[in-house]
């Protein structure tokens, strides 16, 4: 597909066009995370900090960011994350963002918690969407989630491990998205009222706002308040290790661990048999005061970046940011926020463009650091000294 670009063309320009359109509860949702967001900053400035090793007088015409991903062809190592409520970002938001990432030729991951069921997001699918899963105490619905999106087409399950309770996230107790009340309702009705647009465009025409997946778990699924009162009753703190052997056994097809954070656990995925895991620490959401996926990334790419696929999530913010994580060593990112944003602020058309930008960002950091495949990607290309933290997976 050849990028057409205009304005908007960046991460920033999608937010700010998103912070138009949604409504504040909305857009504090996405753009905030947990207690002083200390953690949500890092994940960018760590990126940031990383310098490139300019090189030239290379022969770099035919430059190639295709790649494989846990066994899946993609035109460059980059996967929408999974987000909760994407659904409520653009009307029907999951399914404009799974075509959006067939068209560029990328995979989508659809949370368990989205708005839009999986069956309706793969009917519009060209490629099967990856699936997210939160463990639940209700066992037998998470058996009936892992059969549903099998039966729909998921081969690939993301199962998030950093949440057993949910995060302190302070914009959404002031925006009243995580409390209940008269004050509560009024600025929430103050809110979507400053944006009829996204009202009669999001949630008229693009209803039934629901938790598509998990539409049979309350008798008023349309409910949001009391969906959400549900669900985080139901994410459980007992979950251990040993649940994967009970998770493999619901599932056929590949598995990567979401929100490994420290080498050992990452070990330990490596021992359980996960086929990738993604260092993460939930986008700042969850643990505030946590290392960067950056600053993790070196660590525990070195410790087993030999043995399993390693992706990497947080505060990647442009194409550029995919090549600093590739040469630290990951073999792909996740971004949630940037497609978020370029979906509430330019529809599946602007996410399009977004991808489209960030692949050229990508092609032209490969050409001026001298490297024409994802794979020659490495330490070599950083602007510092070679050491073994910093060596390519498999190396």
């Amino acid at each position: 597909m050849k990028p057409k670009f205009g304005y908007p063309v960046t991460t920033d320009d999608y937010r700010e066009k998103a912070r138009a359109r949604l409504p504040g509860f909305l857009f504090d949702y996405l753009d905030g995370g947990a207690a002083d967001e200390q953690t949500l900053r890092a994940n960018e400035t760590g990126w940031v900090n990383i310098n490139l090793r300019q090189r030239v007088l290379v022969n770099v015409e035919n430059v190639d960011t295709t790649t494989t991903l846990v066994g899946q062809t993609c035109s460059m190592p980059v996967v929408l994350a999974p987000l909760g409520l994407a659904g409520m970002m653009a009307r029907r938001g999951e399914v404009q963002a799974v075509r959006a990432a067939n068209a560029v030729g990328i995979p989508f991951t659809l949370s368990t918690v989205g708005i839009c069921a999986v069956e309706e997001v793969q009917a519009a699918a060209t490629e099967a969407a990856w699936f997210q899963l939160y463990m639940l105490r209700d066992r037998p619905r998470v058996a009936a989630l892992l059969d549903k999106a099998w039966a729909a087409g998921c081969r690939t399950l993301v199962f998030t491990v950093d949440l057993p309770l949910p995060g302190m996230r302070h914009r959404d107790f002031r925006n009243g998205l995580s409390s209940k009340g008269p004050r509560t309702r009024l600025l929430k009705i103050q809110q979507l009222l400053s944006r009829p647009g996204w009202l009669w465009n999001v949630a008229v025409r693009g209803g039934p706002l629901s938790f598509g997946n998990l539409s049979d778990a309350l008798p008023d699924a349309g409910n949001l308040d009391a969906f959400k009162e549900w669900i985080d009753a139901q994410f459980d703190p007992t979950v251990t290790w040993a649940d994967l052997e009970w998770i493999r056994k619901h599932w056929q097809g590949r598995l990567l661990l979401k929100g490994i954070l420290d080498v050992e656990d990452a070990r330990q995925a490596v021992r359980v048999g996960a086929d990738g895991i993604v260092v993460s620490n939930h986008g700042g959401r969850q643990l505030d005061g946590v290392a960067s996926g950056a600053g993790k990334l070196p660590d525990i790419v070195a410790a087993i970046g030999s043995q399993t696929e390693v992706l990497v999530d947080g505060g990647v913010r442009s194409g550029t940011d995919v090549f600093r994580a590739l040469a630290l060593g990951a073999r792909g990112v996740m971004i949630g926020r940037p497609w978020a944003f370029a979906l509430a602020g330019g529809g599946e058309a602007g996410l399009t463009r977004l991808l489209l930008s960030w692949q050229q960002e990508l092609r032209l950091a490969m050409t001026l650091t001298g490297v024409t495949r994802i794979t020659d990607i490495g330490a070599d290309q950083l602007d510092r000294p070679r050491t073994t933290e910093f060596r390519k997976a498999g190396e």
